[in-house]
């Protein structure tokens, strides 16, 4: 799977960003990894925290209205000017194919585009190091952290498994596990999700 054109800035910080969308094309599902050249060497790392759909005047008349022909509901969605709004959080960076789980160097500028991750890249990414880009899931404030690290582990789970890893996602656990070792409120929170999205790291637990 290479990776796929999804959106371009809308607004960003050095903690995350928002992009904006077609309603009519496929957008990447919360908790995806995603990546945003910052130039021809460095390329920001994300994951998608929110998917804001925005209504507008029309939308609101259409709601409205009651009975909605289904070509009507398909024009406004393929037609739409209101894009579809994609919350980020930085995780890392790369520099030259290097790897990094620090906040990347400067924020992307508006109207930088945004990718999906390959499956490769995924795998890249997330076995570099020993797992510190989980702390910015983990001390991220107004976010479902706990939801957000569950369907990120899926994915990247997905993608090492794929190559025959079937650890990884058991050893990411386990590094969360270890890093809220001292906060059992979030703890709990965490192991919850992860136990709805990796019913049989419970049972083994």
């Amino acid at each position: 799977m290479s990776e796929i054109h999804i959106g371009r800035l809308l607004r960003a910080n050095t903690r995350g960003c928002v992009a904006g969308c077609q309603v009519s094309q496929p957008f990447p599902a919360f908790g995806s990894l995603v990546s945003i050249p910052l130039d021809e060497a460095v390329k920001a790392f994300g994951l998608v925290t929110d998917i804001h759909i925005d209504d507008d005047g029309l939308v609101r008349q259409l709601a409205a209205s009651g009975n909605l022909p289904e070509e009507v509901i398909q024009d406004n969605r393929l037609n739409r000017n209101v894009p579809v709004e994609l919350s980020v959080l930085f995780v890392g960076y790369s520099d030259a194919s290097k790897v990094s789980h620090l906040l990347p160097p400067r924020p992307p500028l508006s109207l930088d585009r945004m990718f999906t991750c390959s499956e490769e890249e995924i795998r890249a990414f997330t076995s570099a190091g020993r797992f510190g880009y989980l702390r910015h899931i983990l001390g991220a404030q107004d976010l479902p952290a706990a939801d957000l690290l569950a369907a990120h582990l899926m994915q990247a789970g997905r993608a090492h498994a794929a190559k025959g890893n079937t650890n990884w996602a058991k050893d990411a656990i386990q590094e969360v596990i270890t890093l809220l070792r001292d906060d059992h409120a979030a703890l709990t929170a965490v192991l919850g999700a992860i136990a709805d999205a990796f019913p049989g790291f419970a049972a083994e637990s």
